[in-house]
This record gives structure tokens, C-alpha cells and sequence, in this order.
């Protein structure tokens, strides 16, 4: 019998065949990963062949749950989507919420394994554990959301859907793939689809697993979904992430111009408060969720749009737009078309800043509303200047050459989040050395940035153990999973999900085991990366943020002071981090301290 909160294995489906075959789970390989982020690491490892191109059928695609999914244990219903990215060649994972996790883990499986190439478009059915390829012709250029309607009326209301729009059809390096109008959005997984012939996956199940201790999952249920709805989240559920723009612009951490500013002169105007001070705001929760902060705001055309603070930065700040109702028709055309909206923003706002230069006069100025939404188009379409911009911003780059490789914002090819790593040392740090590539999700240094106490704005080498130490509880919430907006809930994170784990599982799992699967799940990351090709050079920033300085209006004075970082600073932050990981100098991992971690065999 497998341990409560698993079925013992994951669904292996070859597209090209259309053939599925059960892939056991050994209880040390769960216990060792967990679910998530970790469990679909681990899998990817075996089932995609090393130096394999992204989008060839041989690349395998992983969808992992984890134990705590159809717990009554609040934010649970999540799922983790994990391959080889086609925008940096390195290793990316992202998560979504949805109905869709708990419907294909009652379909009767921890994890769903994809390998090959449909022989035409299609959408994978997952009907209670029976696979079945069916046409998808009539789904081609729907977005993730017409699509889901239409397979809805198609098989019924029970079927959950996870797809791509048409960005993801065109193979676009940064598509989204979506469902319930939530994404899985970061490093192009929605071109893996699409390199598949998979329009979608829709999945419905009826096999439910029993939990070790059923009293004490409840009463750990109860007891977290009150905390959620304290202080801790207060933020989220009044204003939700746009609360961010005006604290980040106060600070000189707003981007703005592609990172050639850190404030906005039209924050005011795309302010979270601004948002929220039109009609119509409505707030929504995700599938078994009590901390409700998604926030839904109408466009003049009567659209309903989901805004976070990443959309307001990338299509608003990063691109010079003050335009409340342009800035809520790009995002609800990034949700349309598929299209991650960090990626698609940076690689505008960097296509802006080439037409500056003379290198792109094809691209939009800054502040063209109008510009911006035809680029998405275009980028969605591969039509034009598009298709240039389609592979992403350093890929662009590398084509346009001579100056344009000092000003394109990405790191390991993915485009920055929305923060100014000058403004922000630790996060700065994250962002260099992050598996993912330039990812606040992944590592959530910035906490060190704005612990009391902390400077900002000093490089130093305390910098390195605070961003492994907030990598290592990323990876922890990213595998069980449970949201990241929880943090500030609990008094002791790894303390706090042992005990629900070990209600779940049954088994007796303390912190200081947790504390060492989170570091073995972001060494494995690592190892991933070291086997497609990693090289020391990668763990740095662009030559914009170690060359130029930048005004931060934070620290006082007329017009703020200067603020920058060097190469130097960030190398000696670099070095105490892999110090603190217990990797070498050059930032390889030692076959011993693989082999601590219980990965000598991946080594």
C-alpha cells in the first residue's frame, strides 16, 4: 500500500502511440521529493534524455501533484508543470492552481509523464485513469478559455482543462499553458505543448486517497485556514499583489523603461489604489482556497481581467504605459493569446528600447498603447517583427547583435520579474544564481531585503546563506504544495509542514528532514542544469545593472542618490552562496555533497 495522500505511481503517456503505462513510485523516491516541484524534478531527470531540444518529441513533460492535493488543507489544489525550457535551455518548473489538480489526481495517479509527438492536434483525455487521444481541429486559434468551454460542452462539466491559446500553437518560447484562466506561465511551457501537438489535457477521476490520520488533517485544516485569514494575508485579499506598485516606486524598485529607471512618473495612475477605486472590482478565490486574492477589474469593453502587480510592471512601467484601460486590454490579450505576461512585457519593453537606438524601428515607441497591443499580436502571430521577438528578448538580441546584447534584461534567457536588482541586493542575488534563470517565485530573496534590520543596499556576504535559506522554503511550499502567500502564517514553516505531511502520509517526518529535502530538491535543480550545459558565466545579471548606476529616491536627497552594484559585489555574494549550498568555488556540486543529499546517483 502506498503511504495516505499517494496512489504509488505516476501515468507515462507516449503521444506519438497514444500508448500509457503506470511508472511505480517507490515510498523512499516520495518521501526524497515530496510531490511538486521536487517529484516532477526528479522525474524529468529520468524520462528526458540528456542535451535533448526542448521541443523535440523525445522531451519529456511533467505534471506532478503532491500529497496534500484533495486535503482539506487551504491553497492545496495546485499542480506543478516541469521541462526543459525552451526559452533558456535550462530547467523550469511553474504551478498553477485549479479544480484541474484535484480531477487528475482522482483520475489515479501522483504524476503525468509526456513524451513524443501526437500525429495531429489533439487533446488528451484522462477519464478516470483511462487514456484516450481525441481531435482537437475544432480547437485551433481558440484561446486556453474558448477551448475549455468548448470541451466542457463537449464531454461535460466534470472535465477539468489545462491548454494552450495560440502562441502555444505558434510554438512562441514564452506561451503560457492555462486553465480556469490561471497560468503555468514562466520558460515557454506552452511551446512544449504545442512541440507536442497537444492543445490541451482535460481530466476527470473518482478514485480519492485516504489520509493516515483523517482527525488531525482536520484539525491542522481548520487551524490554518483561520491563520490565513489574518494579518499575515491581509495585503492579498484587500488589494492583492497591485499593492506592490507604489511601495516598489517609492523605493526605486519599480522598473520602468526597461530597467533604465526604477521609478515611474505614471505610477500613480496604475496604482493598485487606482484599480480598486473604479467600478466593478470583483475578488475571487482559487479551487479550495480561503484567502481569496484574485482580483478582477473590467476593461471599457466589458472584459473581466485578472491584474497582478507582474502585469501592471511588465506591460505597464517596464513599457512607459500609464494607461489604465490599455494596460487591462494588453493583459487580457496576454491571457487570450497565451503568452506569459513578464516574458512578453520584457521582450517589448526591450524591442521599445532597440527602436530607441535605431536597431528596431519596426517596434512601437515607449508609452504606445496601441503599439503594445499590436507587438502582442504580432508576437503571438509570428507575423513581422514578431516572429524575431517570439524566440524571446536574448534571443533577439543575439540576432540584432553589437549593442543590443547590453541592454536585453534577462538571466539564463528568461526576462526579469519585477523588481531593480540595484535597488534590491539579496533579490539581485536570487535572481543570478536562480535554476529557473531571472525568477522572484523560486528563490524570494527580496524577504531578506525587507527583513527590519536588513540593508538593501549592501552586497554583502550574509546575502549568500539568506538567499539559499529563502530558495530552500520555496522549494518546500513549491512541493507539497501549498501557495507562497501563506509565508507570513506560519511561525515555523518546516516545523509546521511536517506536521501536516506527516497527518497526510503517515509518516514521522520532522523539520530538520524537510529542511534537507528542500535542499536536495533545489541541488537536484542544479544538477539538472549542469547536465544541459551549465557554465559559471550563467549565475550573473545583464551588463545593464553592472554598468550603470541608478537613482533610488528611497534613500533621501534631492532627487534620491545613485545606487549601483558591480561585477565584484555580485561575484562576492555569488561565492557565499554556493558556500553556504556546500558547493565549490565555481559553483559545481561536489560528488560528496551529492551524494549527502541522496543524489549520488544523479550526480
Amino acid at each position: 500500500m502506498p503511504p495516505g495522500g499517494y496512489h504509488g505511481h505516476a501515468l507515462h503517456v507516449d503521444l506519438t502511440s497514444g500508448a500509457a503505462a503506470r511508472l511505480p513510485l517507490a515510498e523512499s523516491l516520495l518521501r526524497s521529493f515530496v510531490g511538486g516541484s521536487g517529484l516532477g524534478t526528479r522525474l524529468l531527470m529520468e524520462a528526458s534524455p540528456p542535451g535533448v531540444d526542448p521541443l523535440a518529441p523525445e522531451a519529456a513533460l511533467v505534471v506532478a501533484l503532491s500529497p496534500l492535493v484533495g486535503s482539506p488543507l487551504t491553497t492545496s489544489a495546485k499542480f506543478a508543470v516541469v521541462a526543459k525550457s525552451p526559452l533558456t535551455r535550462r530547467i523550469t518548473d511553474a504551478l498553477a492552481s485549479d479544480r484541474f489538480a484535484i480531477e487528475l489526481k482522482r483520475a489515479g495517479m501522483d504524476a503525468l509523464v509526456l513524451t513524443g509527438r501526437a500525429p495531429s492536434w489533439s487533446v488528451l483525455v484522462v477519464d478516470d485513469g483511462v487514456i484516450r487521444l481525441e481531435d482537437a481541429s475544432d480547437l485551433m486559434g481558440l484561446s486556453s478559455f474558448d477551448a475549455e468551454q468548448r470541451m466542457q460542452e463537449r464531454l461535460g462539466p466534470a472535465f477539468r482543462w489545462f491548454g494552450i491559446g495560440p502562441a502555444g500553437e505558434r510554438l512562441v518560447r514564452f506561451a503560457t499553458i492555462s486553465g480556469d484562466n490561471r497560468h503555468a506561465g514562466r520558460g515557454g511551457l506552452g511551446a512544449v505543448f504545442g512541440s507536442k501537438r497537444l492543445k490541451g489535457i482535460v481530466a476527470r477521476g473518482t478514485q480519492r486517497c485516504p489520509v493516515a490520520d483523517k482527525d488531525a488533517v482536520l484539525s491542522l485544516a481548520k487551524d490554518l485556514s483561520r491563520r490565513s485569514l489574518g494579518e499575515g494575508t491581509a495585503k492579498y485579499r484587500d488589494l492583492g499583489t497591485v499593492a506592490n506598485v507604489l511601495v516598489l516606486n517609492r523605493l526605486g524598485a519599480l522598473p520602468t523603461r526597461n530597467f533604465q529607471a526604477g521609478s515611474f512618473e505614471g505610477a500613480e495612475a496604475i496604482s493598485g489604489e487606482a484599480f480598486h477605486a473604479t467600478e466593478g472590482t470583483v475578488r475571487k478565490h482559487c479551487a479550495a482556497c480561503t484567502i481569496g486574492c484574485e482580483h478582477l477589474f473590467r476593461t471599457k469593453s466589458g472584459k473581466s481581467v485578472r491584474l497582478e502587480y507582474e502585469s501592471i510592471f511588465a506591460l505597464g512601467s517596464l513599457c512607459g504605459i500609464a494607461d489604465r484601460d490599455a494596460l487591462l486590454e494588453a493583459a487580457a490579450r496576454c491571457d487570450e493569446l497565451g503568452l506569459d505576461v513578464i516574458s512578453a512585457g520584457g521582450t517589448a519593453a526591450f524591442a521599445m528600447e532597440a527602436r530607441e537606438r535605431g536597431l528596431l524601428p519596426e517596434a512601437p515607441p515607449f508609452g504606445d498603447a496601441p503599439g503594445l497591443l499590436a507587438l502582442l499580436d504580432t508576437m503571438a502571430s509570428r507575423q513581422g517583427v514578431g516572429d524575431l521577438l517570439a524566440d524571446g528578448s536574448r534571443a533577439a538580441a543575439a540576432v540584432l547583435g553589437g549593442q543590443a546584447e547590453t541592454f536585453v534584461c534577462t538571466v539564463k534567457g528568461l526576462e526579469l520579474p519585477g523588481y531593480e536588482p540595484r535597488a534590491l541586493k539579496a533579490l539581485a542575488l536570487g535572481l543570478a544564481v536562480g535554476a529557473r534563470g531571472a525568477d522572484h517565485n523560486r528563490s524570494g530573496a527580496y524577504e531578506e531585503d525587507f527583513r527590519p534590520g536588513s540593508d538593501r543596499h549592501a552586497a554583502d556576504e550574509q546575502k549568500g546563506p539568506a538567499a539559499a535559506a529563502t530558495e530552500n522554503r520555496a522549494a518546500l511550499l513549491d512541493s507539497l504544495i501549498l501557495c507562497k502567500f501563506l509565508r507570513g502564517v506560519f511561525s515555523d514553516l518546516e516545523a509546521e509542514c511536517a506536521s501536516m505531511l506527516a497527518s497526510v502520509t503517515g509518516w514521522d517526518v520532522d523539520a530538520q528532514e524537510l529542511g534537507q529535502t528542500a535542499e536536495r530538491i533545489v541541488t537536484l535543480k542544479k544538477l539538472f542544469n549542469v547536465r544541459e550545459g551549465w557554465l559559471r558565466a550563467e549565475d550573473t545579471l545583464p551588463p545593464r545593472f553592472l554598468e550603470e548606476s541608478l537613482e533610488d529616491p528611497g534613500l533621501g536627497g534631492p532627487g534620491g542618490t545613485a545606487v549601483s552594484l558591480s561585477e565584484a559585489d555580485l561575484d562576492r555574494m555569488i561565492r557565499a552562496y554556493y558556500r553556504a549550498r556546500g558547493w565549490t568555488e565555481d559553483g559545481d556540486v561536489p560528488r560528496e555533497r551529492a551524494v549527502a543529499l541522496g543524489l549520488g546517483g544523479l550526480a
